[in-house]
This record gives C-alpha cells, sequence and structure tokens, in this order.
C-alpha cells in the first residue's frame, strides 16, 4: 500500500475529528487490498497482521468509517454486503450468478436508465450501491457450449 493513501487516510480521519487507530488502518488496508470484501473477508485479511482482532471490531469500524464517508457497501447477492474504499469512481456491479464474478463498470453505461427515472417518475437514483444479478460472458459460453 502506498503511503500516502495513509497519509490521506489520518488527513480524512483528522478532519472529522478522528485519529486513524491501528484498527482503523488495518481495515482501511483490508479493503483496499481486498477491493470487494465481506466483513469476514475482512477480517480474515487484518488477521495476518491482529490476531487479536474480532468480528465485532471489524464491524464497528466499518459502520464509523462509511459514516465518515471512507467506505462504502452494495449488496451483491444474499450474503453480507461487501465494502470498498469510497474515494474510488461510482461504478455498477455486475454480478454473474453461475460463477459470482463481480465486473465493475462505469456508472455512465445506465444513463439512459436514469434519465428515464428522472422524467417518468421523478426519481434520483444513487447508482453507488446498484448491482445488477446476470451471467458473464465466460458462464454464457459455458452454458451455451452445454447445451449444444
Amino acid at each position: 500500500m502506498a503511503n500516502t493513501e495513509t497519509t490521506d487516510w489520518k488527513a480524512d480521519l483528522r478532519e472529522r475529528g478522528y485519529r486513524l487507530t491501528p484498527q482503523r488502518q488495518l481495515v482501511l488496508e483490508a479493503v483496499d487490498t481486498l477491493d470487494h470484501a465481506t466483513p469476514d473477508e475482512i477480517l480474515g485479511q487484518v488477521r495476518k497482521t491482529a490476531s487479536g482482532v474480532n468480528i465485532s471490531t471489524v464491524y464497528r469500524t466499518l459502520e464509523l468509517l462509511e459514516e465518515l464517508g471512507l467506505v462504502s457497501h452494495a449488496h451483491l447477492g444474499h450474503g453480507a454486503p461487501t465494502y470498498h474504499l469510497a474515494g474510488r469512481h461510482h461504478h455498477l456491479h455486475l454480478v454473474c450468478r453461475d460463477c459470482d464474478r463481480i465486473t465493475e463498470t462505469d456508472t455512465e453505461i445506465a444513463a439512459p436508465l436514469v434519465e428515464r427515472l428522472r422524467e417518468r417518475y421523478g426519481f434520483d437514483t444513487d447508482l453507488k450501491h446498484f448491482a445488477i444479478f446476470g451471467r458473464c460472458a465466460d458462464c454464457t459460453a459455458k452454458r451455451a457450449e452445454a447445451q449444444s
């Protein structure tokens, strides 16, 4: 992890009246390393460095970091939410129901849908937590091959 990111996290937390505690740093580093990760996956990564950290610490830390705008979560299926750094660009999650692969795509691809929802219903969408479920190209090809 780059040292500038740690410095940015320190500055972001200080601006909001918080310190970058070792637990917060470990959770932020885990989220950064794992990209889209559940709290259990984050705990596993954190425990590589600090074996004494428990799941409730991870949940409390993620909750605070989300309130502070440093991490964001998305529900990408029936399981636990996944977390990623909030400073990244907004994106849609394309979730394969067969292999569970998650592909990110720019929210601009959904611009026609967003505009139509606004025009028809006066509804402003928040796509930063948006997931579309279906089948990825590889699984679609495997399925077609199996059916032929």
